[in-house]
């Protein structure tokens, strides 16, 4: 299993069949295309994360990924809200999985993390890494909002942005971090609704009337496991 596949397996919902894969996941964390050390604090996050509950670990993901916008891992999300122009980014995408030979369920979405790194795992390193850079931007400030939160999926985002640049400066990104408000607490959460709520009539919304990127289930459950 490629790096950037076993990050992505790991960025995703953790299904109750991840834990059936301990040793391959293990094996996979100790990477040779990391350093001695990366590839310890990864084999140490597989580790933590098989050996707790998987009630639990489910539960930590969708606090952490499911509430609020700023740590959502649809891409999309953070380039175009709630614009038009993300409907026709998500069909570009499509177009370029299917052209690639990589195709979808109905229930996918194109732009959703783990999902494009399971794409970018079967295609050559250099356009890999490519892609990633042009997103590196939005992966830089997920770990850095991960940092604040003190939560180990810190370590998955760091991990991709010094996959496509080599280096991460933290330090930065970590300075905005701190400057946003928490969009995941109860409060942030009730405004969301109010602002967002079912409006009827000729001021209804053009758009969606609940709050974007929100599902009740993770949008893509992780992909097969390769052997």
């Amino acid at each position: 299993m490629s790096m950037l596949k076993l990050i992505g397996v790991l960025l995703d919902y953790p299904s109750d069949e991840l834990w059936e894969h301990r040793e391959e996941l293990v094996d996979a964390s100790r990477s040779d295309v990391l350093s001695s050390t990366r590839s310890q604090q990864l084999t140490t996050f597989v580790e933590n994360l098989l050996d707790s509950d998987p009630l639990q670990a489910q539960d930590n993901w969708l606090a952490l990924f499911d509430r609020g916008r700023s740590m959502s891992l649809l891409l999309f999300e953070h380039i175009h809200g709630e614009s038009r122009d993300r409907g026709q980014a998500m069909v570009d995408l499509i177009e370029t999985y299917r052209k690639n030979g990589f195709s979808l369920s109905a229930k996918e979405l194109p732009d959703y993390l783990p999902l494009l790194l399971e794409y970018l795992s079967r295609q050559p390193l250099e356009e890999a890494r490519d892609w990633l850079h042009h997103v590196s931007h939005i992966v830089g400030l997920l770990a850095a909002r991960a940092a604040e939160r003190q939560t180990p999926y810190a370590l998955l985002f760091e991990l991709l942005v010094e996959f496509s640049e080599g280096s991460l400066d933290l330090a930065a990104f970590r300075k905005r971090a701190q400057q946003e408000p928490r969009d995941d607490t109860p409060e942030a959460m009730d405004k969301l609704w109010e602002e967002e709520a079912v409006r009827f009539g000729p001021d209804a919304p053009d758009e969606g009337c609940g709050p974007a990127g929100h599902t009740p289930k993770p949008a893509h459950q992780s992909s097969e496991m390769p052997s």
